[in-house]
């Protein structure tokens, strides 16, 4: 993908939070010559295990609160997932004109590989997994993580340009997003996390940055039996968006890529006999993961 020539080297960078994402960038950042504080409210005692894998690693902490002081020397900002834009340490950022940015932001920006990146309220992790499966068992090099498993920066150095990303992404990593992965998918959208995002409309905008960047020749694939991913179609540059029908008893393939028959086959209309099958060998249980299957068959076919 690679869509940035910015250059941390010298730069001094605020990473908020201390979890999952905040420790890969804490490991990663330093690797590309930037300056970094981590700042976390939890206190020093709270997070001495955490500390020890830290001890050989170039970054300072400041612990127990967010100063806003650390902002007089930032560069950047990286939010955590768990990290709320309207915090009072973001907002000041802001209102300096201090850039803000996530894991996913910054792997986005520099993965070399196609990326095909799937969020929604409910699925995403499942039908992730499954992609990832497809393609790697169609023998390709998957990269599978993002909101689960591996966050990716950890692997950016290893990937090559024929390989694939397959990435699951939150509402939180997706309400910075300046840019979009090659392939997307809307499973469905469900209220969900609005004590985060306040509003639906807010928490929809954060959803749809997975496709709002996407040039007119990527893909977004939306779930048609979600009546708000389905809407979405109206506003998805990528490719005028495709819709992907699940509905009981349908016989038809769509563009996206498959559908389900009435006899419970999905359908493939790119890549042949590459995968699919009936629906009751498929590995997954219940009527939402044969959903997930059909997205999964989609976004693995492109």
């Amino acid at each position: 993908m690679n869509h940035t020539d910015f250059s941390l080297e010298g730069k001094h960078g605020v990473v908020l939070g201390f979890g999952r994402q905040g420790k890969a960038l804490a490991r990663w950042l330093p690797q590309h010559g930037a300056h970094v504080t981590i700042s976390d409210q939890r206190d020093m005692g709270v997070l001495a295990d955490d500390l020890l894998d830290f001890l050989d690693v170039p970054i300072q902490f400041a612990l127990g609160s967010h100063p806003l002081e650390l902002l007089d020397n930032a560069d950047f900002v990286c939010l955590s997932g768990g990290v709320p834009t309207d915090l009072p340490f973001v907002v000041a950022a802001q209102e300096r004109g201090i850039p803000l940015t996530n894991d996913a932001i910054l792997f986005l920006e520099r993965c070399p590989a196609l990326v095909i990146g799937i969020t929604g309220s409910a699925g995403k992790t499942t039908t992730t997994t499954l992609v990832g499966l497809m393609a790697r068992a169609d023998g390709r090099t998957a990269w599978v993580g993002g909101n689960i498993g591996n966050v990716l920066l950890d692997d950016l150095a290893r990937m090559k340009s024929e390989d694939v990303v397959v990435m699951e992404l939150s509402s939180f990593q997706l309400e910075l997003a300046r840019l979009s992965p090659d392939i997307a998918a809307v499973l469905n959208i469900t209220p969900n996390h609005l004590d985060r995002h306040k509003t639906m409309h807010a928490y929809i905008a954060a959803k749809s940055n997975i496709f709002n960047y996407q040039a007119g020749d990527d893909v977004v694939v939306l779930g048609e039996d979600n009546p708000v991913a389905a809407s979405l179609v109206e506003v998805a540059p990528g490719a005028a968006g495709h819709l992907l029908g699940a509905a009981d008893g349908c016989e038809w393939g769509l563009s996206a890529g498959a559908a389900r028959g009435g006899g419970g086959q999905f359908q493939p209309d790119r890549r042949g006999a590459g995968g699919l099958r009936n629906a009751t060998r498929s590995g997954v249980r219940g009527e939402h993961n044969l959903q997930n299957v059909l997205a999964a068959c989609a976004l693995a076919g492109r």
